[in-house]
């Protein structure tokens, strides 16, 4: 973990020729600038994919950039080379881990294997596809009623991903999804009125 500032004051631009400068920084950093910069031609176009970030609107004519700074960037952290394996796991417990910054946490990569939490080593241990989908089913298998469980997937997880976890959920037996919505922006309804005096987004699109 590094003692490095991360949080500053942003006085760049939102958009135009500093946005696209910064979202190719990003790119570059992830090490995906060219497969990265073709991934995101496809987003929000006819016959690519939805942006993960938000509800971009589908216009009838698309243009050949129909995503914004933020979207772009949450393509480049799927897009990733960086890869988080389990030696970085055992070289770091979780203790340890919980005192590093959202975003050195995030620039270790994506993961490789499941894993499973070991009390004993305070350590991720790796185990198999079979071993943690067996632990999954015998959890929700002990659930007297299928509502006791709740499901939920980040914002960040991909349209077919989210798509699929509902699916399983459903045949589950259940519709308990609290998305972002739910999770993230209750607190907002609380305290933006408290501080602004109105509880939604004042921007007129």
């Amino acid at each position: 973990m590094s003692d490095r500032k991360i949080i500053r004051r942003y006085d760049e631009p939102a958009g135009g020729w500093g946005a696209l400068k910064a979202l190719g920084a990003h790119l570059v950093e992830q090490g995906v600038a060219v497969k990265g910069a073709r991934t995101l031609g496809r987003m929000n176009q006819p016959d690519g994919f939805d942006c993960p970030g938000c509800a971009w609107p589908d216009p009838k004519h698309t243009s050949s950039f129909e995503f914004c700074e933020n979207g772009g960037k949450a393509v480049a952290w799927e897009a990733t080379s960086k890869r988080c394996t389990p030696e970085f796991f055992a070289a770091h417990s979780v203790t340890e881990l919980s005192a590093w910054h959202d975003y050195e946490l995030e620039m270790v990569g994506r993961l490789t294997h499941p894993m499973a939490y070991d009390a004993a080593s305070d350590r991720y241990l790796p185990v198999t596809w079979g071993e943690a989908f067996a632990t999954l089913a015998r959890h929700l298998k002990a659930l007297p009623d299928p509502n006791m469980a709740e499901f939920y997937t980040s914002g960040r997880t991909s349209n077919e991903a989210a798509f699929l976890y509902q699916l399983f959920a459903r045949e589950y037996g259940t519709n308990n999804f609290p998305d972002c919505s739910n999770m993230c922006h209750e607190a907002t309804s609380v305290g933006l009125p408290l501080s602004l005096g109105v509880g939604k987004g004042t921007v007129l699109l």
